[in-house]
């Protein structure tokens, strides 16, 4: 089983459902985060959706990052997910994707998946210190920009993503 590595100068926050009244400081934070940024009629369809669901987390009373994401009968895929711009880099994602990983099961859902665009190098790198491997690129995926998409993948049992060792004659004679 794969741990999520955490931080001891992390903001401690309480990661909990999306509910209504978070809509205001859920948009604030996706204006704030994304060139092209969801609108309040797109969150609200996704969210009527019965295997779609919303969290936040809070510090205090305010509502410092959020996540959307859809279950399906084997993975969980995340459809959108930020974190305000002044707690960037303070623990929060990280807190928020150990709470998606408690909901994974060897029996059912054993996996997170995403898409990226291509130029998100930060997530790219967040998502990558967090267990996930680019899986794939779908090419042109975001029809605003003409993007490339890659798919990120998190499983549950590490091993299965792990590449294989490479192996050559030099390695086989010390052992490798």
């Amino acid at each position: 089983m794969s741990t999520i590595p955490t931080s001891p100068t992390q903001t401690r926050v309480h990661v909990r459902w999306m509910i209504r009244r978070d809509m205001p400081e859920v948009l604030g934070i996706e204006h704030a985060s994304f060139e092209y940024p969801w609108c309040e009629e797109e969150f609200l369809r996704v969210l009527r959706q019965r295997n779609c669901i919303g969290m936040v987390a809070e510090q205090g009373e305010r509502i410092v990052g959020f996540m959307i994401y859809e279950l399906h009968r084997n993975r969980i895929h995340v459809l959108d997910f930020a974190t305000h711009p002044d707690f960037r880099r303070q623990g929060v994602g990280r807190q928020m994707i150990a709470k998606l990983v408690g909901k994974l099961s060897s029996q059912r859902r054993n996996r997170i998946a995403l898409l990226l665009r291509e130029t998100n190098v930060a997530a790219q790198f967040f998502y990558k210190m967090m267990g996930f491997r680019a899986v794939e690129v779908i090419r042109e995926h975001f029809a605003d920009t003409g993007e490339d998409a890659y798919g990120m993948l998190y499983h549950l049992d590490e091993s299965i993503l792990q590449p294989p060792a490479v192996v050559n004659r030099i390695a086989r004679q010390f052992g490798g």
